[in-house]
């Protein structure tokens, strides 16, 4: 099957022509004349299958034939929710490359940044947007966005939605979408958590699965290295002197792990770059550019910052660290060996890791190939769990464990007060030793020698007589 079979118009086949597809992909055949159609469609592809594509072009084309529900104003008609920066970004290119010439307009909004260029572009006009939950609320909540016209509503990822605890934001977003609309939802994988966000956002969806999950895994050569924490960083540094490692995708678990692994590459002089949630998204950008440029052969990165990253002929991918979930190697090792190329995942584990080495090889139905290196494990009882001793107690002069026994007496002595009988003003002690709340303002001593408080900016009233104790003892 061609792309001209699919029922796309010569602009559109002209694009893909220019961007060097021949053929299209399993879920690209089996997604794009159902969109064309106006179904509904529940999407199951994994990371590398072709699926921006799949949705992309049949939107582009669906938007140029569904008459705007407003003639008179560009209005936002089709939304795109994605879980991370990078991956909206990449959808957003997706969608310049593909619509090039098609008087679509479209823009991309994200956190991380400014908002003021994204407000822009919303306000210039964008028929097709691209966003992450949070920023887009954010937007929503100054009155800046405005969904009443959306035709075509797409999910992207929705298991990394819910990983990422986006799903309610996910849903307050849809109750502001229009009752009738098209919506697609593409899942790697589908957890009872998004076959019930599925049921409740789509109408007679059409299912589409394209191959397992454990597909695109045999068709990529992996191996295993057993070796220990410590040595981690001498077997990478080894390995990456390959000449066969043209270009590496490294995963680390945490921000500080990736962080660490740049530091330990370029003490042995190889120049790599690294993105994380903490970087800022001008950071990680210049960094993939780097990466996709050739400048830097190494992006060291963790699960949720390379979510989007799709870099061409990538050859190699490194778990540094083995993930804590066995679906992310699938996500990982994914972004190697894509449209018919060979790649290579390679993944280090010491004994820590053995339970989640277990899980993914189970995932996968098959047993790691094991090598061998300069650095094999040599720690073979994992590392005890870490018990989290008590802070110790605070000691007066003499001793005595001061913050208990403050904390006991103040409890006992003085009875809860409610929030919103906590005084205005300041705080006095009286003359009877009981705790006074004072208002702001003028404080005295009258004749009768009690305390008397003149809230500022009162000037009328009884005036006040100041004592002049000193002609009293005279």
């Amino acid at each position: 099957m061609e792309f001209k079979d699919l029922g796309l118009s010569p602009s559109l086949l002209k694009n893909i022509r220019d961007t060097g597809y021949e053929t299209p992909t399993p879920i690209q055949q089996a997604t794009i004349p159902l969109v064309l159609e106006g179904k509904d469609v529940l999407g199951c592809a994994q990371t590398g299958t072709g699926k921006t594509a799949a949705f992309a072009l049949p939107i582009l084309q669906r938007l140029k034939e569904i008459p705007p529900q407003r003639s008179n104003a560009k209005v936002i008609r089709c939304l795109i929710l994605s879980p991370t920066r990078e991956l909206a970004m990449q959808t957003w290119e997706n969608f310049q490359l593909y619509g090039k010439g098609e008087g679509l307009d479209s823009a991309v909004i994200f956190g991380g940044v400014g908002q003021g260029g994204q407000v822009e572009a919303l306000h210039r006009g964008a028929e097709i947007v691209i966003a992450c939950p949070g920023r887009l609320l954010d937007l929503m909540g100054q009155g800046l966005v405005r969904l009443d016209w959306v035709d075509i509503f797409v999910l992207d990822e929705a298991d990394r939605m819910l990983d990422m605890g986006f799903i309610h934001d996910v849903r307050k977003i849809v109750r502001t979408l229009p009752e009738e609309r098209q919506t697609l939802l593409f899942s790697a994988t589908m957890p009872p958590e998004v076959e019930k966000l599925a049921l409740d956002l789509l109408t007679d969806p059409e299912n589409v699965k394209v191959d397992p999950v454990t597909s695109t895994v045999d068709a990529i050569d992996q191996c295993l290295y057993y070796v220990d924490k410590v040595n981690k960083k001498h077997l990478l540094a080894q390995l990456l002197e390959d000449p066969e490692v043209e270009s590496a995708l490294v995963f680390s678990r945490t921000k500080h792990g990736v962080d660490r692994i740049v530091r330990d590459l370029k003490r042995k002089g190889i120049e790599a770059a690294g993105i994380h949630g903490d970087k800022s998204q001008n950071a990680r950008q210049a960094a993939l550019n780097l990466f996709r440029s050739g400048k830097c052969r190494v992006l060291v990165a963790t699960d949720i910052a390379a979510r989007g990253i799709d870099v061409a002929g990538l050859s190699h991918v490194f778990n540094y660290d083995m993930p804590m979930e066995p679906e992310a190697y699938i996500h990982r090792i994914g972004r190697t060996g894509r449209a018919g190329r060979t790649g290579k995942a390679i993944s280090f584990c010491c004994i820590d890791e053995v339970k989640q080495l277990n899980q993914v090889e189970k995932l996968i139905g098959k047993r790691l190939h094991q090598k061998e290196s300069d650095w094999p494990m040599e720690v073979t009882t994992p590392t005890p769990p870490k018990v989290r001793e008590p802070r110790p107690a605070r000691l007066d002069r003499q001793g005595n464990a001061l913050a208990e026994r403050r904390v006991a007496a103040v409890s006992a002595a003085k009875p809860s007060r409610p929030a919103h009988s906590r005084p205005t003003g300041k705080v006095t002690i009286g003359r009877d030793g009981q705790v006074h709340s004072r208002p702001t303002g003028k404080v005295t001593i009258g004749r009768d020698g009690q305390v008397h408080s003149r809230p500022s900016g009162h000037g009328t009233g009884r005036p006040v007589h100041r004592v002049n104790r000193q002609k009293r003892r005279g």
